[in-house]
């Protein structure tokens, strides 16, 4: 949306420029003028009196028949030629979904020399697999990808596409969306549909966590959803599953292309994303700093990863990448070990969904004790250095 301002209306009143909460308006030569930081909120337009601003809404308010449109997609992420566990959760949770609307759950699968995958994906329960096998893909490259999506939901028109928040999911799907003239909610939590109407019912954290705002796109299709990774449980793949595979080709031509891969640059192994992780020590604000150096010990000799609460990483003790909560990761680890975290609300549905959880704290009052399957009360500073000894002995007699 691009709001716009007719000259021969527009008076000066400075009505606007008082309504404006961004500062995005401005007087010049006695006239309205939008500045660049404008967030289209569409204010403005409600207090100009005289109809003076105006936006091109039009193109959106086109009314298209959604009865067209059938199926839930799911968007296949590959990290060095391997599905993302996101995508198999995605699946799982499409067979509910598409269960209530009786319709069917596909998916969408980019990249080079996949065909086993694409079988992969049939057995975590895709009916259909849109396959575009190719060389050109075989590192992500942001336009092609897109390209290549859009053309497929133009061609076999799903209701909802589904994607995780990952990073290459917040970089693709905004730019999809975009093209496809429809409305992307980012970071869910939680999905669900309304039978009647069809409607994706998208659930995601609103200001700073405070509230929980569910979403719907009624007019557009398809709905699009970002989801994050470790939300839903997957379910074990079936052997036994039939399913289609539809063979794409290229849509995407080289010249097209503004830029291109030289080089592409892998991340060393250790660097691993928090939502894989099997393990997971986490620390909250009553340790301190000098106690998440006690939680990167324990770290280092379980061989897992560190995560931390919102007023962890608040208070400077750790940087944002090891946030888990309603305004960070949520993370289905094995085995999560709370140390200090008090388990307010935001940081439990972060992590609640663990398979097995320990918590340590002082406080037997704690609301982490709740969730926890082992509570340990007692001070952090006497119980991790034990941890860290016996561990290491443990260590020690397997090698």
């Amino acid at each position: 949306m691009v709001i716009l301002v007719d000259i021969n209306k527009c008076i000066g009143c400075e009505l606007c420029v008082k309504a404006c909460p961004y500062g995005a308006i401005e007087m010049w030569n006695k006239k309205a003028r939008v500045r660049e930081n404008c967030t289209q909120c569409g204010i403005c337009m409600e207090a100009c009196n005289l109809g003076a601003l105006t936006s091109d809404i039009k193109r959106f308010e086109e009314k298209i028949d959604l009865s067209q449109f059938q199926g839930i997609t799911v968007f296949a992420e590959l990290r060095d030629g391997q599905i993302l566990d996101v995508t198999y959760q995605l699946l799982s949770k499409s067979r509910k979904l598409a269960k209530k609307l009786e319709t069917f759950v596909s998916a969408i699968l980019i990249g080079y020399n996949l065909k086993e995958s694409a079988n992969d994906l049939i057995q975590y329960g895709a009916s259909k697999v849109y396959l575009v096998d190719d060389e050109m893909f075989q590192d992500y490259h942001t336009n092609p990808y897109t390209g290549a999506i859009v053309d497929i939901i133009q061609t076999y028109k799903p209701e909802i596409l589904l994607m995780g928040a990952t990073r290459l999911g917040r970089d693709l799907g905004p730019r999809v969306a975009k093209r496809l003239n429809t409305g992307l909610t980012a970071d869910c939590t939680s999905l669900d549909v309304d039978r009647d109407d069809r409607t994706l019912l998208q659930t995601r954290p609103a200001f700073g966590g405070n509230i929980m705002a569910t979403i719907v796109t009624p007019n557009r299709r398809p709905v699009m959803a970002t989801v994050r990774p470790g939300i839903f449980k997957t379910k074990k793949p079936k052997s036994s599953q039939n399913g289609e595979i539809i063979s794409i080709s290229n849509p995407i031509s080289l010249s097209s292309l503004k830029s291109k891969i030289i080089k592409a640059i892998k991340e060393p192994k250790t660097c691993t994303v928090l939502e894989d992780a099997e393990i997971i020590v986490s620390g909250g604000r009553g340790i301190g700093k000098k106690g998440f150096k006690l939680v990167d010990e324990l770290a280092e000799v379980l061989g897992c990863m560190i995560g931390a609460s919102r007023a962890a990483v608040e208070a400077g003790f750790i940087t944002s990448e090891h946030q888990v909560g309603q305004t960070g990761k949520t993370v289905c680890p094995k085995l999560y070990i709370a140390c200090g975290i008090s388990g307010a609300i935001q940081h439990r549905v972060g992590m609640e969904k663990s398979d097995y959880i320990i918590a340590i704290n002082k406080n037997p009052d704690a609301p982490i004790f709740d969730v926890a399957d082992l509570g340990i009360v007692a001070d952090f500073f006497d119980i991790a250095p034990i941890l860290i000894k016996k561990l290491k002995k443990i260590r020690e007699c397997k090698i």
